[in-house]
C-alpha cells in the first residue's frame, strides 16, 4: 500500500515536472521541494477532490462525452496553484488545461511502463 502511494506521487512529481519543464506558462519554485510539495497537494486534490467532482458534474461528463474531465482536471491545478502559496504559478486558463493533458498523459505512461496496477 505504502509502496503504491509513493510510486504514485513520484510519477506524478516526474508528469509534474515535465509538464513544468515543457510549457513556458507553467512555473514551479527554484527548488526540488516545491516542486514535491506541489505534486503532493496536486496528488492529494487528484484522490480526495476529484472523484466527488466526478460524481457531482456526471451529467457534463457524459453530455460532453468525458471531455468535461479536462476541466476538472484544470480546476484541481488552479486549486493547487491557490493552495501551495506562490510555489507554482499558472500564466493562463489555457496553459492548465495544456498543462492538465500533458500530466495526464504523462502519468498515465508512466504508470503503464513501471507497471503499475
Amino acid at each position: 500500500m505504502l509502496r503504491s502511494v509513493l510510486l504514485r506521487w513520484i510519477i506524478l512529481t516526474i508528469a509534474v515536472a515535465f509538464t513544468s519543464w515543457l510549457l513556458p506558462g507553467i512555473h514551479i519554485g527554484d527548488n526540488m521541494g516545491a516542486l514535491f510539495v506541489v505534486s503532493a497537494v496536486l496528488g492529494f486534490l487528484l484522490a480526495i477532490l476529484k472523484p466527488i467532482l466526478m460524481v457531482l458534474t456526471c451529467p457534463l461528463v457524459v453530455l460532453t462525452l468525458g471531455i468535461f474531465t479536462l476541466v476538472i482536471n484544470t480546476l484541481m491545478l488552479y486549486l493547487t496553484q491557490w493552495l501551495t502559496n506562490g510555489q507554482f504559478q499558472i500564466d493562463t486558463f489555457w496553459w492548465a488545461l495544456l498543462a492538465s493533458i500533458i500530466i495526464s498523459a504523462a502519468s498515465m505512461i508512466l504508470n503503464a511502463v513501471l507497471g503499475e496496477d
